[in-house]
């Protein structure tokens, strides 16, 4: 027998916020749940092929993914993701602490059941 679960999906914002800045032409972005209950469902769901993907547009190249269970968060180094960094691009406003913004506006789905406990601990 199979149990399909009913999901909703949610933005990951939803579920969790971020801590982001950049070095060069690196960008460094944190993912906390505001539930640590939620920390699995992000290590399922936010992996580094999907940011990959979220920022190849950027141009990023890599991306390595952190695991920190004992916070619980995960931590993502994106190669590549600053058009040469700070001081060598020519676009406005592309600094690694606004990336934050781009992946957690990514969707991630939540059983229906959990919405509460997974974001219960969110600022309004």
């Amino acid at each position: 027998m199979t149990i399909v679960l009913e999901t909703v999906r949610l933005k990951l914002h939803d579920i969790a916020h971020g801590r982001s800045g950049d070095k060069g032409n690196r960008s460094n972005i944190s993912v906390i749940p505001y539930s640590p209950e939620a920390y699995p469902l992000l290590l399922e769901q936010v992996t580094e092929a999907k940011v990959l993907e979220l920022f190849a547009h950027k141009g990023a190249s890599a991306v390595k993914r952190y695991e920190l269970p004992n916070l619980p968060a995960l931590n993502f180094v994106i190669d590549d993701a600053l058009e040469g960094g700070v001081n060598s691009t020519l676009n406005l406003d592309l600094h690694g602490k606004t990336l934050s913004f781009m992946l957690l506006a990514m969707p991630v789905e939540v059983p229906l059941d959990r919405v509460r406990e997974f974001t219960d601990g969110r600022r309004s």
